[in-house]
């Protein structure tokens, strides 16, 4: 996944999720595509990360850095979000709570 500079301070989002057996290789691509526009079309989107878990069958995380909170907000306005939320519904058994925090630099 493609990187921008990292920003000091950075609100970070982790979001996890079950993915229904069979549509793993299927959630892994729509995910890259969405990480993919996340980056290209936000400028306040620095890193989105798709990692498919060894630990647990099925399991999916992103690791998002944005700039502060208010270029989260904004992702979460955002139409390419609302697509995806949509387009996934189908192949997610569930979703674990969005975990964020502040990432620290010196």
């Amino acid at each position: 996944m493609a990187h921008r500079p990292r920003a000091a301070g950075a609100h970070v989002v982790i979001a996890e999720f079950d993915v229904k057996p069979g549509c793993q290789s299927n959630f892994i691509a729509l995910a890259l595509g969405f990480a993919n526009e996340c980056l290209a079309s936000e400028a306040g989107c620095r890193q989105f990360d798709v990692v498919q878990l060894a630990t647990t069958p099925g399991g999916v995380l992103f690791y998002e850095a944005y700039d502060g909170m208010s270029a989260f907000e904004a992702h979460c306005q955002s139409a390419h979000l609302a697509r995806f939320k949509t387009a996934f519904q189908d192949m997610v058994a569930g979703e674990r709570p969005l975990r964020q925090g502040s990432r620290k630099r010196e």
